[in-house]
């Protein structure tokens, strides 16, 4: 009965499953990663932190790289000079300490004011930089930037020509992160996959959506997949990514070469580390103890209102602590009362009277519900009653 759950489960979220026999959806275990590279530097493992404006910081990228992460990029910087004094990009800019390989994502619409972007950049310590032709932000797409430019394909040639150019000259390798496509019916990312690859882009990450879906509906994976046959570059899969098993289903599904893990991160940072031991063991790692997520996040924390400063730093805070609690007993009622506090040793102290509470009734956070697992298990009882 277990394996027939698997397998209803699996073959509605891909038809690819749906047929022939198979284990732990096509990958046996212990899973053993090959390795890749970007440029010079080799990567520890295929999961991937993706860069999101407002959450994927230098603080945050720090501790998804301890907590598993292979690889992480920044926030996206804009590629206008004039914004570059700015303190949010100052920020955004800002790399000390931070263990490598360091990878900035910038953003823009001119092929020109994009070389320079990342030129600026290299010479603040990045090492890698990532073009966005992905972000589906109205006030990005309205600019004609991020998934915008998948509209213009020979725009987007330019720019990634220009970057690569620029970067080439400093020994720096260049990625780029887009969708499906603008539309349904505008899904063009094979196309500009293979004319990125050309331009000497070193490794494409494709969401599984087009910017007219957002973040709205089911990822798919077929085009990823296409993608991936059809290049030579190493293909990362992103789209809907948030647990182990999932992890294992979307690299069977897509063969992509990674996974790059964005909202799924968000509160659980350590979700890395559960696919590391997932995919080398095919069991699930034990739920963190509660005494150590606390430790864990006021370390988060400090390091947060060092970079941010009292005022600011409490309050893009919040966001992070509403991250940790929102599937904690209790979580919602906290998180309201902490977005009150406007003090940051006083927020601290609220998180660690949370935790300190929690662990008074239990030792672990509480498993994680897998909701695909749960729908394919209503199904079966559904289908043999």
């Amino acid at each position: 009965m277990g394996f027939q759950l698997l397998k209803i489960w699996a073959a509605r979220i891909h038809p690819w499953f749906s047929g022939a026999p198979f284990f732990h959806f096509g990958l046996a275990f212990p899973f053993e990663f090959v390795g890749m590279n970007i440029g010079p530097y080799i990567l520890s493992n295929q999961f991937f932190l993706a860069p999101m404006a407002g959450v994927t910081d230098r603080p945050f990228r720090q501790l998804c790289k301890k907590l598993g992460a292979g690889y992480a990029v920044s926030e996206m910087v804009t590629s206008q000079p004039a914004l570059w004094p700015t303190p949010m990009t100052l920020r955004r800019a800002n790399h000390a300490g931070e263990s490598g390989p360091i990878a900035v994502q910038i953003i823009g619409t001119e092929p020109a004011l994009m070389a320079q972007a990342a030129a600026y950049n290299i010479d603040c310590g990045a090492q890698i930089i990532d073009i966005n032709m992905g972000c589906p932000a109205k006030k990005v797409c309205s600019k004609w930037a991020g998934s915008a430019l998948m509209q213009d394909e020979a725009l987007a040639l330019r720019i990634i020509e220009a970057v690569v150019a620029a970067c080439a000259q400093r020994g720096v390798p260049v990625t780029l992160k887009m969708r499906t496509g603008w539309c349904q019916s505008h899904k063009n990312a094979l196309t500009l996959a293979l004319a990125a690859e050309h331009a000497g882009v070193q490794m494409i990450t494709l969401h599984g959506r087009t910017r007219e879906q957002g973040y709205r509906g089911i990822a798919e994976y077929d085009t990823i997949a296409a993608v991936k046959a059809a290049l030579r570059v190493p293909v990362v899969a992103n789209g809907d990514i948030d647990t182990p098993e999932k992890a294992c289903q979307v690299l069977a599904a897509t063969g992509a070469d990674a996974l790059m893990v964005g909202r799924a991160a968000q509160g659980q940072p350590w979700i890395f580390n559960e696919m590391t031991h997932f995919m080398a063991t095919g069991k699930r790692l034990a739920p963190p103890l509660v005494a150590e997520v606390k430790n864990l996040v006021l370390a988060h924390l400090q390091d947060h209102y060092a970079l941010y400063g009292e005022f600011l730093g409490v309050r893009t805070a919040r966001k992070h602590i509403g991250g940790y609690v929102k599937t904690l007993p209790g979580g919602s009622d906290f998180r309201a009362q902490v977005n009150l506090i406007e003090d940051s040793a006083q927020q601290a102290r609220a998180v660690a009277d949370f935790f300190d509470h929690l662990n008074q009734r239990m030792d672990r956070l509480p498993v994680r519900a897998n909701d695909g697992w749960a729908g394919a298990e209503k199904e079966l009882m559904e289908t043999t009653a």
